[in-house]
């Protein structure tokens, strides 16, 4: 009961420090530091209250070297659990919590990554009908007047550009822009982007996650402009994101090189700051192991202590 009563407790603490953890700049100066913290986050409030759940439905077992004594064990230990209302009360919400938050998430994980699919799909088969391969074969174009440039994660990973795209971008931004939506594909950024969205949907009021959502969508965009700006100039890198700016969100499923957050961006790309220290990002990748280890090791705690006290003795024999 009192792991239980921790891990609850962890989980709420860590899901109320999602607005603190928002603040300053240390995530924009290293975006993949960023990200695996926040996802961190996510996973590791979803698990402490799992793991809770599973401890009030199951007491922890002693320790046997049998399995007939251990299954003796077990029976007593149920029925004395169940012997008190109290203590069948609390085993049926353990269990419910558990079994809801799981279900939950992982019908919403499931719904997420398969509409994402279907919708990527239907965009291909549209652009197969509508769009036209670039002499270079790196990219799709699509007439439209508003410029945008945005890529579709799949079997065949495809980036498109519309015409407006073209006539706005010479030959150095569009190779910014091009390589920017390589470097979604290659970090799979749509997996991200789309765990988080599931998760602030079988959620919603939750404000950590829907914190932890718009974060990821923010730092993915700041890691693909980092990853573009290897291979290409920042400020061509900028300046292809100020021609973009005009353009709306990408289309469902895809990621895109414009939108709201590309003058922040650009921001960022002609004024950039140093990346954190080794040291500080050594903190930062140090706590989100912490994040995602802490659950369960509380919750393996109990059934630990049990095995411990039941095969280590506790004091020396006297002496004869």
């Amino acid at each position: 009961m009192t792991a239980a009563l921790l891990l609850i407790t962890y989980a709420v603490a860590a899901a109320g420090a999602a607005p603190f953890l928002r603040k300053g700049t240390w995530a924009e100066r290293s975006p993949k530091v960023g990200i695996i913290v926040w996802q961190s986050l996510s996973v590791t409030v979803i698990a402490s209250v799992v793991l809770a759940g599973v401890m009030l439905a199951v007491p922890a077992m002693p320790f046997t070297m049998t399995l007939a004594d251990f299954l003796r064990a077990c029976v007593t230990v149920l029925q004395e659990q169940y012997s008190t209302p109290g203590g069948a009360a609390v085993t049926t919400a353990g269990a419910l919590i558990a079994a809801a938050v799981t279900a939950r998430t992982g019908y919403c994980l499931f719904s997420e990554f398969t509409s994402a699919r279907t919708a990527r799909r239907s965009q291909l088969r549209s652009l197969a009908l509508l769009g036209r391969r670039d002499p270079s074969g790196h990219f799709l174009v699509v007439d439209h007047q508003t410029a945008a440039a945005y890529c579709l994660p799949g079997r065949n990973n495809e980036i498109v550009l519309t015409s407006a795209a073209l006539a706005a971008l010479d030959e150095g931004q569009r190779a910014a822009v091009i390589a920017h939506e390589k470097a979604h594909l290659r970090a799979r950024h749509h997996v991200v982007v789309a765990a988080a969205k599931a998760i602030e949907r079988a959620f919603p009021r939750v404000p950590a996650f829907s914190i932890a959502h718009s974060e990821l969508v923010r730092l993915i965009e700041m890691d693909a402009d980092d990853r573009a700006a290897r291979s290409n100039a920042r400020l061509t890198v900028a300046t292809a994101m100020v021609r973009l700016a005009e353009a709306g969100p990408a289309p469902s499923a895809a990621l895109g090189a414009g939108g709201t957050s590309a003058l922040a961006r650009v921001r960022r790309l002609a004024w950039p700051s140093a990346p954190l220290g080794r040291l500080h990002a050594l903190v930062a990748v140090s706590a989100a192991a912490a994040m995602l280890i802490l659950p369960p090791a509380v919750a393996l705690t109990p059934a630990v202590s049990t095995a411990y006290a039941q095969t280590c003795p506790t004091g020396f024999p006297a002496s004869i």
